[in-house]
């Protein structure tokens, strides 16, 4: 149980009130690693260098056992949850995908046909790896879709036109997610070797941006290769560079160095965002940015989201327990201390209120875990048809693949329309099918939608967590939750060695870590929510939260009342 609220909310506003008290900071830096599980500063720790993670755990406050509480731990789901400070449920990106019925297709998050790229061609489908950027029915981004106000538009809203709000990321949801619907967001291209946007956000690009692209930090990349930054004795997986369950992807392979090929290779942008180099890269572009758009050079509070994606995807190629995942972390550090640096020259980190965490974690490649003994696998959707329940229900519905219309991770679409022609209950084909899909091994549970909309599911933390995730208009018809260590391994022909999206201990926990003016150093291991990140900013500033939001504002991490400082003890 979570503190009483009444308590928590009187502390709350005695704390909020010495926020507002205290001067605004200039900058607000939040910070997402894409795919970062909590447990992987300490387990990595022997790589620290002074500048980067080291900074924030020395001057910030460290909540180590932070969880988001959703159960579709995907990437714009965690996104958008750290940006709202609300449930998937409210602020309806409750997937990376979703089926659109009234099309009859997928939906990729942030796609929207009303606002094309600026000047940039899209996704080029034969080089894209990322099956979700795929099955986008149009280049067209932006926030629309996201249904509360984030805390990027809360800052835009207290402060005014002055504000200055941006979000980067190689990720268009990362990026765009972040910057939410008053800023402005830019994203990698692939097909393009340069970071784009929308007409949702500007109609050409600032001049800035060209000089950015002149300065050839894409192109430097060209010939090279990722390089082992260290002697591999001093890793812990240093004896471990070649495992079978890593992914040998064409021309990169699974051992070290892992070459970038040449600037005309089609996949050269790919290989880059799949290595350290994606974030490097993300990092110069934000501090161009910066210095561009005069960020924090003025007393009205500033906003930068830098969303860093190639722990994401290193994770899914190589899985967190693997000498790449290592030694990304350890260049993510230095990133990191990049960054910083650069925010300390341009404005001062005694001035910046700095918030670090991750959309989720990861879970580890089943292989990995049999050498220590543990039981896992990997399901495969397309042999459901085949099994011996669902062959019955063929015999008595008709035809199965009639009334299952789509899977998108991790919801199953019925359909409606020929279930309705043939005068069949909803609700009961829901109910059998779902315990079908139960029967089979890999699958802990599979929970009906009318079951939720009636209130019909025995409470729990997994059925919390799938009823946090429940948008009824966007959510499919039963909610597939995978036994724990078991995941899709298979995205369109190409296998991972590691795929979030579970509500399991590995796949929702996460770091916070939040450091500014008035935040004494602390670490705290009580448990706490993504949900609460986005009301601790927007009290911190002195603004409201987001409209949605559900969480609480964490006190270590506030100025305390009578003194200025904040709280450096943990519960």
């Amino acid at each position: 149980m979570r503190t009483s609220y009444c308590a928590a909310l009187l502390g709350t506003l005695q704390i909020a009130v010495a926020a507002q008290a205290q001067e605004a900071p200039p900058l607000v830096l939040q910070i997402t690693v894409d795919q970062f599980r909590g447990d992987l500063i300490d387990r990595y720790g022997r790589h620290l260098g002074d500048g980067g993670f080291r900074y924030l755990l020395d001057h910030g406050v460290h909540f180590a056992n932070a969880h988001h509480r959703h159960a579709n731990t995907e990437t714009i789901v965690g996104h958008t949850t750290l940006a709202t400070g609300t449930d998937p449920a409210i602020h309806g990106m409750v997937a990376n995908l979703w089926f659109d019925r009234v099309a009859g297709t997928q939906f990729y998050n942030v796609q929207d046909p009303d606002f094309p790229l600026v000047g940039a061609a899209g996704v080029d489908a034969s080089a894209e790896i990322d099956p979700t950027q795929r099955a986008a029915t149009t280049d067209g981004r932006s926030p629309r879709n996201i249904l509360t106000s984030t805390v990027a538009d809360e800052i835009a809203l207290h402060f005014g036109p002055a504000s200055k709000v941006f979000g980067v990321s190689v990720k268009d949801r990362g990026a765009i997610s972040m910057a939410g619907h008053a800023g402005t967001a830019y994203w990698f291209s692939k097909s393009e070797g340069r970071f784009v946007s929308s007409t949702f956000y500007l109609d050409a690009y600032p001049e800035w941006i060209a000089e950015w692209e002149a300065k050839g930090t894409v192109a430097g990349y060209a010939g090279q290769s990722w390089e082992l930054s260290a002697a591999p004795e001093t890793y812990m997986f240093g004896t471990s560079d070649d495992q079978p369950w890593e992914t040998d992807f064409p021309g990169f392979g699974r051992t070290f160095p892992h070459a970038w090929g040449e600037a005309d290779n089609r996949y050269f942008t790919t290989l880059l965002t799949l290595s350290p180099a994606g974030d490097e890269i993300t990092v110069d572009f934000a501090k161009s940015l910066i210095d561009a758009e005069g960020l924090g050079q003025d007393a009205v509070p500033d906003f930068l989201a830098v969303s860093l994606s190639s722990t994401d995807y290193v994770g899914h190629l190589f899985g967190p327990s693997s000498l790449e995942a290592e030694d990304n972390f350890a260049r993510l550090d230095r990133t990191l201390a990049n960054l910083l640096a650069h925010v300390d020259e341009r404005v001062g980190l005694d001035r910046t209120l700095i918030v670090l965490s991750a959309d989720h974690g990861a879970p580890e490649h089943p292989g990995y875990l049999a050498t220590l003994g543990i039981e896992a696998g990997t399901f495969d959707f397309e042999r459901v048809d085949t099994e011996p329940g669902f062959v019955r229900l063929r015999a008595e519905f008709g035809e199965s693949r009639d009334l299952i219309l789509n899977y998108s991770n991790p919801y199953l679409y019925l359909n409606t329309a020929a279930i309705a022609a043939r005068g069949l209950d909803k609700a009961e084909v829901e109910r059998v099918v779902a315990d079908e899909l139960e029967k089979l091994p890999g699958i802990a549970y599979a929970i009906p939608s009318s079951a939720l909309r009636e209130g019909a599911v025995a409470r729990g933390k997994i059925q919390d967590a799938v009823l946090a995730n429940f948008n009824p208009d966007r959510s499919g018809d039963i909610y597939v939750v995978f036994d724990p260590h078991w995941f899709i391994a298979d995205f369109d022909g190409l296998t991972v060695a590691s795929a979030h999206g579970s509500p399991w201990t590995y796949d929702s926990h996460v770091p916070i870590l939040i450091a500014g003016p008035g935040i004494a150093p602390a670490r705290v291991s009580r448990r706490v929510e993504t949900v609460d990140v986005a009301p601790t900013i927007a009290v911190y500033l002195g603004a409201k939260p987001p409209s949605g939001a559900l969480g609480l504002p964490l006190t270590e991490a506030l100025p305390a009342p009578g003194d200025g400082a904040a709280k450096a003890t943990a519960e």
